[in-house]
């Protein structure tokens, strides 16, 4: 008989809907699968963290992370394609996965064993370690549920830019404990991590980076635009990068798809906003696209797997998990600040050998995944 394990994670309760959230946990399961079929089945955690049982997606404004009357107006107005976005995420949630039958929170999670004959946990992948971001270590991410505890692993946690104070790392340590194997997305906390726990640790890609493209093409939308297109994808305003895309959408008479919150740019000529795009339409929207040009992590990632003519912008709090991103890739020169510099022909990413960097990773991260699973449960 499978054993049913718990996939926690960062995705289904949040302020705005996330692609990579989504994406991650569907790459994480079917990865699974792959790898482990016969003797697991992933089940998608219908958890809902503490700090986030207030957020409203549809009805965002109480908790945006911009507060001045610009971003809030722009919220507004988007407004109607923020609620029909939702929607069609939580039609996601309850398409593509096998999902627990109930919702989860620190005041029931201990049931979920027997509610849901669920014996072991993988927690991952974003950065659910991020004690800036849930102000402080929740008990789910960090499996310090009592019926977590020395039932569960880590696939691709990530820390984020979290700022730790001395009281900090030493609740670290001790949550690090409930662990049997740790795989994190990126470089940065893999040495202090490692010399605190008795347990593997490995860095390991991001799981939408363990399919290939073929696999997400089943269940990407067909062709949405005849026309050809830029994609902009904006997890927050950038004046300076919206003026980059203009400008190379206009040499290249190209039109420009924009999935933000920038809702006035739908005044603009040749133009569309297209925030209400769910998850499969995201895959399309990049698939067929001439050029993307974002500031997501998970924006550059598909990007990179539909072998796209890429720039990247800087973000806030972002940095650090998009830079280890583009050096894994070996495109560290395709991320601008300003958009000032000269990036010269942004056709000439040699994408043979990117994939190649990621299917090298991709081989390892796998292995590393099995053995979680294959030792752990």
């Amino acid at each position: 008989m499978k054993k049913r394990i718990g996939i926690v994670s960062y995705n289904i309760y949040c302020n705005f809907t996330n692609y990579g959230s989504a994406l991650q946990s569907w790459a994480l399961c079917q990865s699974i699968k792959k790898i482990a079929g016969n003797i697991v089945e992933p089940v998608l955690v219908d958890y809902c963290p503490e700090i986030l049982a207030d957020k409203e997606p549809l009805n965002p404004f109480a908790n945006m992370w911009d507060k001045d009357e610009e971003s809030r107006k722009m919220c507004e107005l988007t407004l109607p394609a923020i609620q029909e976005n939702y929607y069609k995420f939580d039609k996601f949630y309850h398409k593509r996965f096998e999902r627990t039958c109930k919702k989860y929170t620190a005041q029931n999670f201990n049931d979920i064993s027997i509610d849901e004959n669920i014996t072991g946990f993988v927690c991952g992948s974003d950065t659910i370690f991020c004690i800036d971001k849930f102000e402080g270590f929740d008990d789910g991410y960090f499996a310090n549920y009592d019926c977590m505890k020395k039932n569960s692993v880590a696939y691709a946690a990530s820390f984020g830019d979290s700022h730790f104070e001395q009281d900090d790392y030493q609740k670290l340590n001790e949550k690090l404990k409930n662990f049997n194997a740790i795989g994190l997305r990126e470089n940065q906390m893999i040495p202090y991590v490692a010399s605190h726990v008795d347990v593997p640790v490995q860095r390991v890609i991001d799981p939408t980076l363990l399919l290939t493209s073929n696999e997400y093409d089943k269940i990407a939308d067909e062709r949405l635009e005849n026309e050809k297109y830029l994609l902009l994808y904006a997890r927050r305003y950038n004046p300076h990068m919206e003026a980059y895309a203009e400008k190379l959408a206009a040499e290249n008479g190209w039109k420009i798809v924009e999935i933000s919150l920038r809702a006035k740019n739908a005044e603009k000529t040749n133009r569309r906003m297209f925030y209400e795009a769910g998850v499969e339409e995201f895959l399309s929207l990049t698939k067929y696209a001439e050029c993307v040009v974002t500031n997501s992590l998970h924006g550059t990632i598909f990007a990179v797997q539909y072998s796209k003519p890429l720039c990247v912008f800087s973000r806030e709090q972002c940095d650090t998990k998009i830079k280890e991103l583009l050096a894994l890739f070996g495109l560290t020169d395709h991320m601008l600040v300003s958009g000032a510099e000269d990036k010269g022909n942004l056709n000439d990413i040699n994408y043979e050998v990117v994939h190649s960097r990621i299917a090298e990773a991709r081989k390892k991260s796998l292995e590393f995944l099995r053995m979680e699973l294959t030792s752990c449960f």
